[in-house]
């Protein structure tokens, strides 16, 4: 075991600290795409189409992209909503002084 390490001792800490630094910034992704997220509920009449263009200044993917994503994001398919569903959109929330956009509702 001693052989071991002295021989590849340099390469082991390599990959520990890889491994390591992965994980880290693993983590920070994942809480910088929370921050990119909106909940909205679903009104009569909304398609996630309308949805898309309604929300196309607040997120940088084409309609297409948008309309993917929300459906993978919140196991729907075929853009089937229905009134009163709560979805995760896309988009950068907005935080005002001593207040935080916590979900907003679509025409």
């Amino acid at each position: 075991m001693k052989k071991l390490w002295n021989r590849y001792s340099y390469a082991i800490i390599l990959l520990v600290l890889s491994l390591f630094t992965t994980f880290i910034l693993v983590c920070q992704l994942d809480r910088l795409d929370d921050d990119a997220l909106m909940k909205i509920t679903i009104n009569e009449g909304d398609s996630l189409w309308q949805i898309a263009e309604e929300f196309s200044e607040e997120h940088k993917l084409t309609s297409k992209e948008f309309v993917k994503w929300v459906e993978s994001k919140n196991g729907i398919s075929g853009d089937r909503i229905y009134p009163g569903d709560e979805l995760v959109i896309p988009i950068i929330q907005k935080k005002e002084k001593g207040t935080e956009v916590a979900s907003s509702q679509s025409k």
